[in-house]
């Protein structure tokens, strides 16, 4: 498809709900003078003196630095979160409730008609009705703790209301003046849960694409677009399953040969789609935009939804005691997923066992990701294949199952709809899952299409979802047990409860130990690899368990004392257990692997500084594939002018994308127009290329295939790699210029990548004056897609950041004191408040902040105190 088709796959607007009228009306009392200021810092939180929170029996010191960040002191465990609670709604409630109304599916009752969409989707799918349950399973002393922090956020609430929550509720107010939140629950915390699973849930995104390619595709070159794991080029995370995870390669030579796409048990995908081409395409395209607009509280599902977290252990430390680090890559958000905290008890015990810090979600109890006084740990998507789409054969009110009519699981959801009506569904579900094809038209169009690939009756189709999210787990239980875990068998246990969002686990603890160990309930499948739906009307296709705990990849202190995970394979392909089929290429695990390496293999001693060097690297491996290619094309008699000048451009250049650099900024231009004229004008628009891991590869793979089919492009006059390549090096160049200007040596890479961070529900509103309100920006960056400083863009798009390391951490074993951490934003999600956006400055240039966790660091890093005092 050529330039007029718009790609599909943009990133999600939770929200357009507010009228331009009703806008203007709030930038007039914004800007009104005093009245104005008062409507803005209504809003800041009491952070110094004393304040009485209801529910407490002792006083809670809650100490702030210059940067707002709390570090809480309690007597006991209750009141530490009755705290929690507390200082969270402060800064963040806000986005505590919006994200509430989310999980629930009750964000019509916010905004009205606009969100019925979304909320249908989110009740069919149950995150709530699941929660609740949650709740149930919780482990008597975890609910005790999720009832303290509810309690400590309705003490907030009972003390204000409306624009004194925040800024937020000033602009609801207009078109929506009667809402008032509820109290805070357990289950509301629990919810959270439901959202980081699906933001971090599966492949499903490979699957469209995968399906919709073989619309016009052989089987052969659907594989060539979707390549196995390259595992003699990259390494892999254990050893387990073959493969050597030290295995590094500091150049981005071409992949060996990608695995064939995946094809269910009653046919390939080019055979699914053999039967009518056109409407399979433009019927999947609808499903590629409809799970675009689902909700992604965590940013937008894609090849940059990554992390990076690898562990030193002392043998190679300057301090002798082990460094970790940590940087997870969401979406970027204003204000930052993260909450940066530390909760301690006065005097640590059994009864009082937290002395925690890191950071945080807000309106969720505990750490996430941190340290203790004993172990740290970190992060990263371990991305397994969790969800499963089956084809259901339903007749009125039952379903076929293994040759028997099954009644359908049927309930009733009601929506509120503020300024309207409510509306009514019905969820069906089978043995499977809830039926989708219920939610809309995009779902249906699929069930439809499978019905005639397969020869049976429309009407009898539908389409379910399995998914592990939907079965009620422990993983509430979990955090807690990470917080107060002293040693690799007390965090192995815990990581056993840590069941959904599946993920890479790194550890090390002050006795010189470090380890990985994957989490996570991960089906085992009948038949099939989960790359395609399947027939739901048989067990030979059914789920029939889940990995279990004691057979998922798991490393203590291997002999080569670090351990790498940025979301590369886990293990090698001959590892039992199909954990996915679609592993982040492992460039980003390579880099860190080789600056690694070179340190150590120039026998220096590892230090904090050095790991927070390795999180800013931006070496990009796909130009150091393609380049040497571009200038020996360029090297040709005749070559074009442009394709000259930019040879000579990008001569003695490092491949490092740092922001002031001329040749990344042009590289840039030409990977995304060679992504162009190489394949999306050939593909469906739903699956033009992004850039990233995958495409590297892609790209990679077929520079020693010179005449390659992918290469020619008739329309454009060329017939081989190096035609295309000199044609996409001279429109590169021309559009630089228009870009950038006509002087090469001004150009700059961060003159095209930057940053706006936007409000995360009102921030893409649709309405200016809103938009000016609560977003920030821009930042000029460097970094880029599948690089250590994932700063990702989407190169069917433009050159602005999307994705991003959402905090960095450098946690020093010997001295906690001398750990390090930033966060994309700041403390507070109050526009206007100076701990709005104040770490994105530091955060943009690759820096970071010390970070206080012994009692002496964080009273003497405290510019603010605030004692919390019971009431009485």
């Amino acid at each position: 498809m050529g330039d007029d088709t718009p790609r599909l796959r943009r990133h999600h607007r939770v929200l357009r709900a507010i009228g331009g009228v009703l806008a203007v009306m709030l930038v007039l009392v914004v800007v009104a003078g005093g009245v104005g200021v008062w409507t803005v810092t209504r809003s800041f939180p009491q952070t110094s003196g004393s304040v009485t929170v209801p529910g407490l029996t002792k006083p809670v010191t809650v100490y702030r630095d210059d940067a707002g960040i709390p570090q809480l002191s309690a007597s006991t465990a209750d009141d530490l979160f009755r705290a929690q609670g507390y200082v969270h709604a402060q800064d963040r409630f806000w986005e505590m409730d919006f994200r509430r109304h989310v999980t629930a599916g009750r964000l019509s009752e916010m905004f009205g008609a606009s969100q019925v969409p979304t909320d249908t989707f989110i009740r069919t799918l149950g995150w709530r009705r699941i929660a609740e349950q949650e709740v149930k399973l919780l482990d008597p002393t975890a609910l005790r703790y999720y009832q303290d922090y509810a309690d400590g956020v309705n003490a907030y609430l009972k003390q204000r209301s409306g624009a004194e929550l925040s800024l937020e509720y000033a602009v609801l107010g207009l078109q929506n003046p009667s809402y008032r939140p509820e109290p805070w629950t357990p289950a509301d915390s629990v919810a959270w849960l439901k959202a980081m699973a699906w933001d971090l849930r599966s492949n499903l995104e490979d699957e469209i694409d995968r399906a919709l390619l073989s619309t016009k595709l052989k089987p052969e070159q659907v594989a060539e677009l979707h390549p196995g794991y390259p595992y003699t080029q990259h390494p892999t995370i254990t050893d387990q399953g073959g493969g050597d995870p030290r295995t590094v390669t500091a150049d981005a030579a071409p992949q060996e040969k990608p695995a064939s796409a995946g094809a269910d048990a009653d046919g390939s995908a080019e055979a699914t789609a053999a039967a009518d081409p056109s409407t399979y395409a433009d019927r999947l395209q609808q499903v590629a935009a409809s799970v675009d607009r689902l909700p992604q509280l965590m940013g937008p599902a894609g090849d940059d939804i990554g992390s990076n977290s690898w562990v030193v252990a002392g043998a190679h430390t300057a301090s002798g005691k082990p460094l970790l680090a940590n940087d997870p890559h969401l979406g970027a958000a204003l204000p930052s997923v993260w909450y940066q905290m530390g909760l301690h008890c006065t005097t640590v015990g059994p009864e009082c066992p937290f002395d925690v810090s890191g950071f945080s979600f807000s309106g969720f109890p505990g750490i996430i990701i941190g340290h203790n006084d004993r172990i740290s740990w970190g992060f990263t998507n371990l991305g397994p294949d969790v969800a499963d789409l089956f084809v259901e054969k339903v007749a009125g009110d039952s379903y076929e199952y293994d040759g028997a009519q099954v009644p359908l699981q049927k309930r009733t959801e009601r929506i509120r709809v503020a300024g309207g009506k409510d509306v009514t569904i019905t969820v069906r579900s089978t043995v499977h899952g809830p039926i989708v094809t219920d939610i809309g038209d995009a779902y249906a169009v699929i069930a439809k299409d499978q019905a005639g690939k397969l020869g049976v009756p429309a009407q009898q189709f539908q389409l379910s979802l399995a998914w592990t999210a939907l079965t009620p787990g422990r993983t509430a239980n979990a955090i807690f047990a990470f917080d107060t875990a002293r040693d690799w068998a007390s965090f192995r246990a815990a990581a056993e409860d840590f069941q959904v969002p599946s993920q890479n686990l790194v550890y090390a603890d002050v006795d010189g130990h470090i380890g990985y160990q994957a989490p996570g309930l991960v089906p085992i499948r009948a038949a099939g690899d989960g790359t395609l739906p399947v027939p739901g009307w048989t067990s030979q296709h059914a789920w029939t368990g889940t990995i279990p705990f004691e057979r998922l990849p798991s490393v203590f202190d291997p002999p080569s004392g670090y351990i790498v995970t940025a979301n590369n394979a886990a293990v090698g392909p001959g590892f039992p257990d199909l954990i996915t089929a679609d592993w982040d290429q492992g460039y980003r695990a390579n880099q860190i692997e080789v600056r690694l390496a070179a340190l150590l293999g120039a026998g220096t001693k590892v230090t904090a500084k050095d790991m927070s060097a390795i999180q800013a690297d931006t070496y990009d491996a796909s130009a150091a594939a393609l380049v040497p290619v571009l200038r020996s094309v360029a090297a040709k008699p005749g070559a074009d002018g442009d394709l000259v000048r930019a040879a000579r451009l990008l001569s003695g250049w490092d491949y490092r994308d740092d922001g002031d650099s001329a040749p990344a900024a042009y590289f840039a231009v030409f990977w995304k127009t060679l992504l162009h004229d190489m394949f999306a004008r050939k593909l469906p628009a739903a699956t033009a290329p992004t850039g990233g891991d995958r495409w590297f590869t892609v790209v990679g793979s077929l520079l020693t295939q010179q005449d390659s089919s992918w290469w020619a492009d008739s329309d454009l006059g060329v017939a081989d790699r190096d035609e295309m390549i000199a044609h996409a090096a001279a429109a590169a160049w021309a559009e630089t210029r228009r870009l950038l200007g006509g002087d090469a040596a001004s150009w700059r890479w961060d003159s095209l990548h930057t940053l706006t961070l936007k409000n995360a529900s009102l921030g893409e509103s649709g309405v200016a004056p809103v938009e000016w309100l609560l977003n920030r920006g821009p930042w000029h960056v460097g970094g880029g897609s599948s690089i250590v400083d994932a700063t990702g863009w989407d190169a069917s798009e433009d050159f602005t950041v999307n994705r991003v390391p959402s905090m960095r951490m450098v946690v020093d074993l010997s001295d906690f004191d001398r750990s390090t951490w930033i966060n994309l934003t700041g403390a507070s999600g109050h526009a206007f408040d100076p701990h709005y956006t104040d770490q994105a400055d530091l955060w943009a240039a690759g820096k970071t902040r010390a970070w206080p966790f012994s009692s002496a660091a964080v009273k003497k890093a405290a510019t603010q105190t605030l004692t919390l005092r019971p009431a009485g």
